[in-house]
């Protein structure tokens, strides 16, 4: 049976997919477009939630999370700048990467610390870490679907329970 965590990220990777793939047929304009919202670019956000994935890759690979949150800060402008293609072949990569460090763990419960440079020292597990993941792409892809909104365009369903229908 697969750790509930661990399916967890597997939708986490499956709805940052369809949310992509339903930017990929809007007009590529829209990507950059500056709007008034939470973040000012749909680009932002998918870079953020890249970003905030990728910081959590490299503290469960076994890095500081200081470390992790400084080597992520410095691929901001490089992802951001990226077309909504490479977003999806950066994505794709991070996940093959996510799910081989994965495979490696035998126990996802097991406790493990993160020194949080801002918030201190927190007692959790990978499979805390995923769900951490899991429902921050979640929050911000929500954010994608309100933006997609304002600019007039309809978001695409991505919640769990569709997920579920689906694998």
């Amino acid at each position: 049976m697969v750790h509930p965590a661990l399916d967890m990220y597997n939708y986490h990777v499956w709805a940052n997919n369809v949310i992509i793939d339903r930017l990929l047929v809007l007009p590529h304009d829209m990507y950059h477009k500056e709007i008034q919202s939470g973040f000012s670019s749909v680009a932002k956000v998918l870079s953020h939630i890249y970003q905030v994935d990728h910081t959590w890759f490299e503290i469960i690979s076994g890095k500081s999370m200081e470390e992790a949150l400084q080597n992520s800060f410095q691929l901001v402008p490089e992802v951001e700048a990226k077309s909504l293609e490479e977003m999806k072949g950066i994505f794709e990569n991070l996940s093959d990467q996510y799910k081989e460090q994965l495979a490696s763990f035998e126990d996802m419960d097991q406790a493990m610390v993160v020194e949080n440079p801002y918030a201190g020292r927190l007692e959790t597990s990978v499979a805390e870490t995923l769900l951490h993941v899991a429902t921050h792409g979640a929050y911000h892809r929500g954010n994608i679907a309100t933006m997609l909104r304002q600019m007039g365009h309809t978001s695409v369903m991505q919640d769990y329970g569709l997920y579920l229908y689906q694998k």
